[in-house]
């Protein structure tokens, strides 16, 4: 069996080093932007994954940071004016789940790397589910997000 404490820090490169929750993460910039953008869309605020360059720039300050100085493209411009109304919905904080999200993929991810976890696609739910790789029942599933939908940003056409 693995020695999880010794491996339980999620790596992929040294682009952004964060915190959460007591664990110490480092992604490198690719990796960062695409989990940002899909944590963005499962959260409701975008609708989809295909960001230019300057919203995912805004996107990763966002969740890297904390806030955005200097918005960049018109998503971030739409963050920092409507930030009263985005950034805490029903008491959830978007950048905590953000980060959270973020946080959660990678750390299935480096489980599933560890051979701790098997995943799957699961086709009738759309959904992935993970598996104890000794043939055990489901150990995880994924806990609901809150929703920005109704805060949604949508670009003028």
């Amino acid at each position: 069996m693995s020695d999880v404490s010794s491996d339980a820090n999620y790596d992929s490169g040294d682009d952004f080093l964060i915190e959460f929750l007591g664990y110490r993460f480092g992604f490198n910039a690719v990796d960062f932007e695409q989990r940002v953008s899909g944590a963005t869309v499962r959260l409701g605020l975008i609708d989809s994954a295909e960001l230019d360059e300057t919203a995912l720039a805004d996107l990763v300050e966002l969740a890297s940071e904390g806030s955005i100085q200097k918005p960049r493209s018109p998503l971030g411009r739409y963050l920092v004016t409507s930030w009263d109304r985005v950034s805490l919905l029903d008491g959830e904080s978007l950048v905590y789940w953000l980060r959270k999200l973020v946080f959660r993929g990678a750390w299935l991810d480096h489980r599933v790397k560890l051979g701790l976890l098997e995943v799957s696609w699961e086709e009738a739910i759309g959904e992935f589910s993970y598996c104890d790789p000794k043939g055990g029942a489901t150990l995880l599933e994924l806990a609901p997000v809150p929703s920005w939908h109704a805060v949604q940003y949508r670009p003028a056409d």
